[in-house]
């Protein structure tokens, strides 16, 4: 199966059904998806299928066959990504660091500006084990604040 993985086009042989996160991490060595729940429920493995924040634990392979698929390794290549990640150091919004990459996708969508209730949409379907909203939320309005993401 063909699709574009961070800009890089990809052939994976693999069976469709697998899921989208396995051959992230073991097909394509990307490991900085995480997974958490291994059921959709909690975010760590969000990434963008043609701008979509979806949770590739729950996505088969075949979904994602000819579409354009973001993981965080190539979200903070990006000036949006990379705003957003440096705004987590700085405000402390990494903690254990499991729910990062996935609050980071669910965030690269909002525009500049965004308020709080926005961000907290945004970021609805992302848990942070480590309670850290409150970090997150100041390091995504810190981000867009500047004008730096999208």
């Amino acid at each position: 199966m063909k699709l574009t993985v961070n800009g890089k086009t990809r052939t994976v042989t693999a069976h469709p059904m697998k899921r989208l996160l396995d051959v992230l991490r073991e097909d394509c060595g990307l490991t900085g998806t995480k997974e958490g729940c291994g059921e959709g429920e909690c975010g760590a493995c969000t990434v963008l299928i043609d701008g979509v924040a979806v949770d590739s634990c729950i996505v088969p392979l075949a979904h994602a066959e000819g579409r354009k698929v973001i993981t965080i390794e190539g979200a903070t290549a990006t000036r949006t990504g990379k705003a957003l990640q440096d705004a987590f150091v700085v405000h402390g919004g990494a903690q254990c660091g499991i729910c990062t990459p996935g609050m980071i996708l669910a965030a690269a969508r909002l525009k500049p500006g965004a308020s709080e209730h926005d961000i907290k949409v945004a970021l609805a379907g992302n848990l942070c084990r480590c309670t850290g909203y409150p970090a997150i939320f100041r390091s995504v309005k810190s981000a867009l604040k500047r004008g730096r993401a999208r």
